[in-house]
């Protein structure tokens, strides 16, 4: 009888541990449940929405009504639902840029600016205004006072953009205009270099025209507003000022005259012009200068080749993006400069077997000269000869 009291006694703990236990243990999976329970339903709302087609509700009723067996049977047709959804939502939209298909038209930002911004406020506030025009000049440091000379002849409607070949850029605060002015930085680059990498067509958009400048160009009689005013009058999509006849002209097309506002065509020596609506007598200017519309820099930005970085060639073809060349290129003659001819661009050239670091530069010129003529007659005969037309006999269609 002893033992069997003992037993007894022991045997009352033991289950109520486990009472407490299996007690424990249920609260534990009660909450998890329940904190589980929001997430499940919002899953579900949140597909609901995202899905219209699929009733989620009679995916609950099967299940409730003792059907879940057949529903899971249907479950591989539901997934095709799903599937032909998701195929039918996916965006592709052929117009839009390349890269940018799988994007609703009306996200895409296709084009930009250099207009500054901050970093506060409300981003609709951040512009007062917004310049009409852009001015770009290739510097050096040394040639600060012209630059700055230049750039004041220019008003608020122009973004002033410097692209510095010797690095220095923070010096340029000295001069109140610089800091709200756009600077790149590059070494030893030439400014046809950085308008190929900096001034595609897509970024300078806003701008109604785009002035490519020197920095040795002396400006005292120019004004950029009446230079455009002229350059609209008279329907000029490629123009430069005129220039001093007094100073080392290469070319009579972009003399000035002083007879008249604008001028579109010359006289050049015998037999330099095979037709007197071509280069050099007709549709012709200077790359030290030229100003471009909006519309004629599209079409030159592409001509510029990448590995040509100065630009020589270059005036001789710019007659290929508008027409006809003759009336819409030409030359102002009452806004004109002088160009001071300083070499400091070719300065920045290597000195080899006892050159000057110019003389290099110069030969580089010539030689990217003949290779660009050449490149631009090749891709014309594979043209004409793609679409059938024989350069070389007239008589085929």
């Amino acid at each position: 009888m002893g033992t069997n009291t003992r037993s007894s006694t022991n045997r009352k703990p033991n289950e109520s541990m486990r009472l407490v236990l299996t007690t424990f243990v249920g609260i534990v999976f009660g909450f998890l449940i329940g904190i589980s329970y929001p997430t499940l339903t919002t899953k579900l709302t949140i597909s609901s929405r995202l899905l219209p087609s699929i009733d989620v509700s009679s995916i609950e009723d099967e299940y409730e009504s003792g059907n879940g067996r057949s529903f899971m049977k249907n479950n591989s047709s539901d997934s095709s639902k799903y599937k032909l959804l998701n195929d039918t939502l996916k965006i592709w939209v052929p117009s839009n840029p390349r890269g940018a298909e799988r994007l609703p038209p009306a996200i895409i930002e296709a084009e930009s600016d250099f207009y500054l911004r901050r970093l506060w406020g409300e981003p609709s506030e951040d512009l007062t205004s917004k310049p009409r025009y852009l001015v770009t000049f290739t510097v050096g440091y040394d040639q600060k006072r012209n630059i700055d000379a230049a750039v004041k002849k220019f008003s608020g409607d122009f973004t002033i953009l410097l692209f510095h070949y010797d690095g220095r850029t923070t010096e340029w605060d000295e001069f109140e205009w610089s800091k709200q002015a756009i600077h790149v930085s590059v070494r030893k680059q030439t400014k046809w270099w950085y308008a190929k990498r900096f001034l595609h067509p897509d970024i300078v958009a806003p701008y109604d025209y785009i002035f490519i400048w020197d920095e040795d160009l002396g400006v005292e009689h120019f004004n950029a507003e009446e230079y455009l005013r002229l350059v609209r009058k008279h329907g000029l999509e490629i123009s430069q000022p005129g220039l001093e006849p007094n100073n080392g002209l290469t070319w009579q097309m972009t003399k000035r005259r002083g007879d008249r506002e604008v001028h579109k065509e010359t006289e050049e020596k015998p037999g330099w012009c095979s037709d007197p609506h071509l280069p050099p007598c007709a549709a012709f200017v200077e790359i030290m200068a030229p100003v471009f519309s909006r519309e004629a820099w599209r079409c030159v930005w592409h001509m510029i080749q990448n590995d040509l970085v100065h630009g020589w060639g270059l005036d001789f073809a710019l007659r290929k993006c508008v027409e006809p060349a003759y009336e819409k290129i030409g030359v102002v003659d009452t806004q004109w400069i002088i160009h001071q001819s300083i070499p400091s661009l070719g300065n920045q050239g290597e000195s080899k077997s006892g050159t000057a670091p110019w003389q290099g530069v110069r030969e580089r010129c010539r030689k990217e000269w003949t290779m660009f003529q050449s490149r631009m007659a090749r891709a014309e005969n594979a043209y004409y000869k793609a679409v059938g037309i024989d350069l070389f006999n007239s008589t085929n269609p």
